[in-house]
């Protein structure tokens, strides 16, 4: 079934096709094989990317984010040989933590075309297994939406602080209430660019129609928790909508979801966006900023999680009423930071009006 459903990998747009190596069960995972398709690369389309002919043969260069070299690299440089042997090029690589360009040169263009495209689906496949370092926000922490949570947050602890699991910890800092679009990985100057930049693009192409030149006004009311279970709840959030009843919310962040999905730079996870804002969470327990504390799996950080017992804290404040907000900005967001606002320090942001 393996070979009837292989994985699939986009990457700019392309699709590539992982195959799996049954005669060597053990290998690395940066020294896996891919399939790039009929002739071994020499069907790319020319505008794929540059490969530049020389008084030596062909070249390539590739902008690279430095903490990706090592899956570049392998394990005592096995990966870059192999890739280097196979496809008969050279590969030079900067010096680890230090920016630059990853040049690939042979002496026939299908070979170079190969080295590319197979460093291409290294990066892509690893750069999946990296935490999120930004992501893409609304803030909610208007001072009226925040003496509101604050209100929550007295009464839930104070009439369900017997409840199993309940504790002051699992609130949210009301100076970070927020919504979240999407999750991105930005691993230099160069990609914080590059999201400043689209970001830019979309209030151009899509957001200034969709909003009118003015804010958003938002209810923030209701409660409801992500599993199945309410006597075992992880993230218990507020629901959010437009005042107005129109979708112009909804729209404008699965529309932003799908420019960065599309660009590389977002993880295409949902069909739509799920509005939501996080007031209780059980990874709140201990503090987020200690890494120490979690593990890297498949790009997040995992922890056990004792998650708590929500079906009173439901029955009594299922149609709580947080607040009415004016969103007027979209943040891209940097995480486990704070601004002097106590809201998340800020790396780029698209403005309404």
């Amino acid at each position: 079934m393996e070979v009837l459903r292989p994985t699939l990998i986009r990457i700019g747009g392309r699709v590539y096709r992982k195959n799996h190596n049954r005669e060597q069960p053990h290998q690395h995972d940066e020294e896996e094989d891919f399939w790039e398709g009929p002739g071994d690369g020499a069907d790319e389309p020319c505008d794929a990317f540059v490969v530049k002919e020389t008084e030596r043969g062909y070249q390539c260069a590739v902008d690279i984010p430095s903490p990706l070299y090592k899956y570049i690299i392998g394990k005592k440089g096995e990966t870059k040989k192999k890739l280097e042997t196979e496809t008969r090029t050279s590969i030079s690589i900067p010096k680890p933590g230090v920016e630059g360009e990853i040049v690939i040169t042979g002496q026939h263009r299908n070979g170079v075309v190969s080295a590319r495209t197979r460093i291409d689906v290294l990066v892509e496949s690893f750069r999946k297994k990296q935490p999120f370092t930004h992501f893409l926000s609304f803030a909610l922490n208007q001072l009226a939406i925040q003496e509101k949570f604050l209100q929550f947050k007295e009464e839930v602890l104070e009439r369900c602080s017997n409840d199993y699991g309940v504790s002051s910890s699992l609130f949210q800092n009301p100076a970070k209430l927020h919504l979240t679009i999407g999750t991105l990985v930005l691993l230099n100057e160069q990609e914080i660019q590059k999201a400043q930049d689209l970001l830019q693009r979309c209030k151009e192409d899509f957001v200034n129609s969709i909003a009118g030149g003015k804010p958003l006004t938002v209810e923030v009311a209701g409660i409801e928790y992500m599993n199945d279970d309410p006597a075992m709840i992880d993230v218990l959030y507020a629901k959010v909508h437009m005042k107005d009843g129109s979708n112009k919310l909804q729209l404008i962040a699965d529309r932003l979801t799908d420019r960065f999905v599309t660009s590389g730079l977002m993880m295409n996870e949902w069909d739509r966006v799920k509005l939501h804002a996080t007031v209780m969470n059980t990874v709140f327990r201990k503090d987020l900023s200690d890494e120490k504390q979690h593990s890297r799996t498949a790009g997040k950080y995992f922890k056990e999680r004792e998650s708590f017992d929500g079906r009173k804290i439901l029955k009594l404040f299922e149609n709580f009423y947080f607040g009415e907000a004016q969103l007027n900005s979209v943040y891209l967001s940097q995480r486990f930071s704070t601004d002097s606002s106590g809201y998340y320090t800020t790396s780029g942001q698209l403005t309404f009006s």
